[in-house]
């Protein structure tokens, strides 16, 4: 969305608030933005300073409290993951993200580690605000939650160092036991590959879930599965920093993975507070017209992942 547009949209957003009596726009009182925090250093290159008219766009409740309530499931490196072994302080592709959202709206993203099946069920009930957790943007998630698309990524496989198993083609893995985490795309895009072992009359693929993915991986090492579908980027960087490198390889490409609709990630947000969405979709439009989206990409190597627009529920199923 060119800056022009975003502009656009900001202006007939702020409008339709003040002629509603809500008096928040940047020449309303200043006591109606009093709670706005200040610039925030995401990265050390990067400081975000807040934009009073996407803060007015905000729900009068969110601005009241000052804080977003963000739902995670960590570890899934290198989307959300903990900074050190052993500490409970979280880092991340999302989580500076969500940071750098939370700043320019001039408010908080607090992320709190929730298990991935149960999130949206907690931000139905109330418990979150809003899910950043690399959650595929799918039409059946939408009747949960609305989504700001942020993010482009397929999957891959996780496969023991050299892939002793040879796994060229996704039938490879027909009839063998293979690792994924509950209640994810990949979960739903596994069943669907049993088609293919049954079209060549192949056994079917023994799919074990887990609720996170790192037990997955310690189902890898042990030799319990063959390999752990999850998303490529999160199996790139696994298999770069585990055990510096030794334990894991990767096999990417839609032959090996199987063919899968272009969905992307979405940031989920509860249908409960009217007009957040679109207050996180204009914040993140503007990191993204000024190059902190990018900054925040490129430094987890991933600018690939990137896309140019922040759409609204743009899943293709």
């Amino acid at each position: 969305m060119p800056a022009r547009s975003h502009a656009a949209v900001v202006s007939a957003l702020l409008l339709a608030l003040l002629t509603s009596g809500c008096g928040t726009g940047p020449d309303a009182p200043s006591s109606a933005r009093v709670g706005m925090s200040g610039p925030v250093t995401v990265l050390p290159d990067l400081t975000v300073e807040p934009d009073p008219e996407l803060y007015a766009m905000l729900p009068a409740a969110v601005r009241a409290k000052g804080r977003v309530r963000v739902a995670t499931d960590v570890p899934y490196p290198p989307f959300e993951m903990y900074a050190e072994e052993g500490s409970g302080r979280i880092t991340g592709i999302d989580f500076d993200l969500g940071q750098a959202i939370g700043a320019r709206l001039g408010i908080k993203f607090e992320f709190e580690p929730q298990k991935f099946d149960g999130i949206l069920p907690a931000v139905q009930a109330g418990k979150f605000d809003v899910v950043m957790s690399a959650m595929t943007d799918k039409k059946a998630r939408q009747k949960s939650v609305d989504f700001v698309d942020y993010l482009n990524a397929g999957p891959g496989w996780l496969v023991r160092k050299g892939n002793p198993e040879k796994i060229t083609v996704v039938t490879d893995v027909c009839g063998k036991p293979v690792g994924v985490q509950t209640g994810t795309n990949h979960q739903k895009l596994l069943q669907q590959r049993q088609e293919l072992c049954r079209a060549e009359g192949l056994p079917p693929i023994e799919i074990l879930a887990f609720s996170k993915d790192s037990e997955a991986q310690l189902a890898l090492r042990s030799g319990k599965v063959v390999a752990d579908y999850l998303d490529e980027v999160t199996a790139a960087h696994v298999a770069t920093h585990a055990d510096g490198g030794a334990s894991f390889s990767t096999v990417t490409g839609r032959k090996a993975v199987g063919e899968y609709s272009a969905s992307p990630m979405g940031i989920g947000v509860s249908k409960e507070l009217p007009g957040l969405k679109e207050a996180i979709q204009a914040a993140l439009q503007s990191l993204m017209d000024d190059g902190s989206y990018r900054k925040v990409l490129v430094s987890y190597q991933v600018p690939g992942i990137g896309i140019a627009e922040a759409t609204v529920n743009g899943a293709l199923d």
